[in-house]
């Protein structure tokens, strides 16, 4: 992939995170405050970037159409839909479906508890593998190569107290996942949440994960580790509509 490619690609991830100026994306890679303004120019020309009337760049309305067309064309988002808000109704808590895209795990399916607080998860979004639920729940369920593939470019900066930090330690706790069937996330990636996941497997091997997510003030481990089953189930039906 060329190198201006790559650059666009990572202003996008950038601007998608929160609206930024041009001087605080020059200053973030590292370039004259001029280029950068060219970069967002050519962005904001196809669709994917727009300049807000405070001078902040964020994400292009094409961008966003195109993502959420690729999202609706998702057959696990689509199986899973009908199931997740059913479940929704029963347990009342943040509920997310993340898939497994090539070497990248993607949220493509979101419910929100209406009374929780708001989340950084987004549909679209791409999954920190190794300090999220789904994340953990699917990487157990990979043979190495694969998950050497989804763990290439992990950035392995602590984001909590709790967050796994080396790739020896992360390997120790899919073992433990694998063999229990379903993975934690004890505030490893947000310090106020945790959250439990179950992959969702088909006969050609796992596709994505289902998630229960809760304020750790309001439902503590141990408590969001029983509805385990729920999900689980829910988890077998989604799988049975990919086929």
């Amino acid at each position: 992939m060329s190198q201006s490619v790559k650059r666009a690609a990572a202003i996008l991830d950038a601007i998608a995170t929160r609206p930024k100026t041009v001087a605080q994306l020059a200053e973030e890679f590292g370039l004259h405050r001029s280029t950068m303004f060219r970069e967002l120019q050519s962005l904001e020309e196809v669709g994917y970037a727009r300049r807000r009337q405070d001078g902040t760049f964020t994400l292009g309305f094409h961008l966003v159409s195109l993502a959420q067309a690729s999202l609706d064309n998702l057959d696990l988002r689509e199986a899973a839909s009908a199931h997740v808000r059913a479940l929704h109704e029963v347990l009342g808590n943040t509920l997310h479906v993340a898939a497994l895209m090539g070497d990248t795990i993607v949220y493509v399916d979101k419910v929100e508890d209406p009374a929780g607080v708001r989340m950084y998860s987004r549909i679209g979004s791409r999954v920190l593998p190794h300090c999220t639920a789904v994340g953990k729940a699917i990487l157990a369920d990979l043979d190495v190569p694969r998950r050497d593939a989804l763990l290439a470019d992990t950035d392995w900066t602590p984001h909590t107290e709790r967050t796994i930090t080396t790739r020896a330690a992360l390997d120790a706790e899919l073992e433990i996942v694998a063999a229990r069937g379903w993975a934690v996330d004890d505030a490893e990636f947000e310090d106020f949440v945790n959250c439990v996941a179950v992959p969702i497997r088909t006969p050609a091997g796992v596709v994505g994960a289902l998630s229960m997510t809760a304020i750790r003030m309001v439902h503590d481990v141990e408590q969001i580790t029983r509805r385990v089953p729920l999900l689980q189930k829910t988890a077998a039906r989604i799988a049975r509509e990919l086929g």
